[in-house]
């Protein structure tokens, strides 16, 4: 029924109303840390931004997501989704042939994963979570 509306409303549009209207309510728990729902649109803002800004990431382009189940998921999709990127879905315990046919059937232009996914070769960056270009990560294995 929302879908059949113009224009449809989407879980995007459900999260910003929940976080006009309770900004305090708590969203998210994650072992002792709450997370509200101005924490999450606070902190999905600043990675839509980032994402824009230093990884000139622009409606369309796809994105694989490479997260373990973390809060940085929740925002991460979110961020996506306000720059109008469809997401690649990417489970994090697959490695090797597997991951590359994941990524090259996803056709994405970026990768976004945590710093503990790269493995034994070092982390990918302070911040939670890294853009790459996703062909140069098909080439690491």
């Amino acid at each position: 029924r929302r879908l059949s509306g113009r224009p449809a409303v989407t879980l995007l549009d459900v999260f910003r109303r929940h976080a006009r209207l309770r900004p305090r309510r708590p969203l998210l728990l994650f072992q002792d840390q709450v997370y509200t729902f101005e924490d999450v649109e606070r902190r999905s803002n600043r990675a839509a931004w980032a994402l824009w800004r230093r990884a000139g990431l622009r409606s369309g382009r796809t994105v694989a997501v490479f997260l373990p189940n973390e809060p940085a998921y929740l925002w991460t999709w979110l961020a996506l989704a306000k720059l109008g990127c469809p997401m690649a879905c990417l489970n994090c315990n697959v490695r090797g042939r597997a991951l590359r046919h994941a990524l090259e059937a996803a056709q994405a232009t970026l990768l976004l994963a945590s710093p503990g996914e790269r493995g034994q070769r070092g982390g990918w960056g302070r911040e939670g979570f890294v853009a790459t270009k996703a062909t140069s990560v098909i080439g690491d294995s």
